[in-house]
């Protein structure tokens, strides 16, 4: 994808009042050499919470450096179309957080500084990070357009008390029992599973590990959208059929957006919830570790054809430059200091995430059973989202098709293969525009 496609692509989803909202980064402004802007993405319950987790190590790289960051945390919702501004406007900050499975779409604007030998050298050297967190960094055969800060992965929470009082002795290790579980689950004011339906990336995400399950693919070898195949239709409609069928999604949430899927969880309204490294997050809305299990993301009773023992993408926060800094040295300091040992056990630890280096993964804070069982994942049933240009495109339509089937099913309108197939073909044909 072009630069000049992607200014298309920024054009068509952003408003003047948020391209405005971009501002200049701190390299731009006197004393530069002494500040940075960085831009990290929302990990926790809050904005607030991130920014009182996140001040005190920036302060302690500024006792450090005598750089000074300015911080801004930027919600889920806005980021991407943020970031894609900046990229076409060589306007805003100078480092940021991206979600790793953008790093090729924003690789393909030429408005990162590309990680190679060298530069990975000056933050510590290629071998120090965790290869399949940097294999999602960029596209195949490319200098990594970022570096891991941040891996996660998908699982299966739930609640124990809610499992204990139904009569239920284990997590479902397949779909068909997730909605024989989740039907025992559901009762007045209590749902099986919580599920985000208005949240495109969420969906998205789905989307390619049921895809993989079901034996799809998002994109063939040359790069070209698959979204309507059988595989794929069949993949979404398992997906979305958890509430048009099985009933145990409550239909509100087909309106659902960031976190509000695990405020559900930790308020007791759902017995189950998918989501990536959730213990944080969790324990910020007032619910215990004690409370909860963890357990992988199910897998299909009979494998079907072609389908594949995967349950997770490779999920993550990686941390970029933008070419546009005139501070690259500092940045650079910056982002050696976020990747140090002592910087992943503290954030890691307080995110419920894993470390993107391979130093501290043995670290105690890395030995509890939530980390156990994401670590395991990563390690063997999870796969990287396609490393293609229009990555970021296809979460967007795919993301927001699904989101389209969610309101059909929580409307009353049927679910249909062909109503699935309808709205993937139409995201397809969207792609080639």
């Amino acid at each position: 994808m072009s630069r000049r496609h992607l200014a298309m692509v920024v054009a068509a989803l952003l408003t003047t009042a948020s391209l405005a909202a971009c501002g200049d980064g701190g390299g731009s402004s006197e004393g530069a050499a002494k500040t940075l802007t960085y831009w990290a993405s929302n990990q926790g319950a809050s904005i607030e919470f991130d920014k009182q987790t996140l001040q005190p190590e920036l302060d302690k790289f500024t006792q450090q450096t005598g750089i000074t960051v300015n911080l801004e945390v930027v919600p889920w919702s806005d980021l991407l179309n943020r970031l894609l501004a900046a990229a076409t406007s060589g306007k805003g900050p100078d480092v940021v957080n991206i979600g790793n499975t953008w790093s090729a779409s924003l690789q393909a604007t030429n408005a990162l500084v590309p990680f190679d030998d060298e530069t990975l050298g000056k933050v510590g050297g290629k071998d120090r990070f965790v290869p399949a967190a940097l294999a999602a960094a960029g596209a195949p055969g490319k200098p990594p357009a970022a570096v891991p800060l941040y891996s996660l992965a998908y699982a299966l929470y739930y609640n124990k008390k809610m499992f204990s009082d139904a009569g239920i002795a284990a997590p479902p290790g397949t779909w068909e029992e997730l909605v024989e579980t989740g039907r025992k689950l559901t009762r007045s004011g209590q749902w099986g599973l919580a599920v985000e339906g208005a949240n495109p990336s969420e969906n998205a995400h789905h989307a390619f590990a049921f895809g993989q399950q079901w034996g799809g693919e998002w994109f063939d070898p040359a790069g070209k959208p698959t979204f309507d195949t059988p595989q794929n239709v069949a993949a979404v409609k398992r997906y979305v059929d958890l509430m048009a069928v099985d009933k145990i999604v409550n239909p509100s949430n087909a309106e659902y957006a960031q976190n509000q899927s695990v405020a559900d969880f930790a308020n007791r309204k759902a017995a189950m919830l998918l989501w990536q490294a959730a213990g944080s997050n969790l324990k910020a809305q007032g619910m215990s570790p004690d409370e909860w299990g963890l357990a992988p993301v199910p897998f299909p009773a009979v494998t079907p054809p072609g389908g594949k023992k995967i349950n997770s993408m490779v999920a993550g926060i990686n941390m970029a430059i933008f070419k546009h800094t005139e501070n690259l040295d500092g940045a650079l300091q910056f982002v050696k200091f976020m990747t140090g040992d002592e910087e992943q056990v503290i954030l890691n630890k307080t995110y419920g995430s894993l470390p993107s280096v391979k130093t501290v993964s043995a670290d105690p804070a890395f030995q509890a059973p939530e980390q156990k069982v994401l670590g395991e994942v990563l390690a063997t049933t999870a796969a990287p989202l396609p490393q293609v240009p229009e990555e970021s495109q296809f979460e967007t339509l795919v993301g927001t098709a699904m989101k389209e089937l969610f309101a059909d099913a929580a409307g009353g309108k049927p679910v249909t293969e062909a109503s699935v197939k309808e709205k993937l073909g139409v995201a397809q044909q969207k792609m080639g525009s």
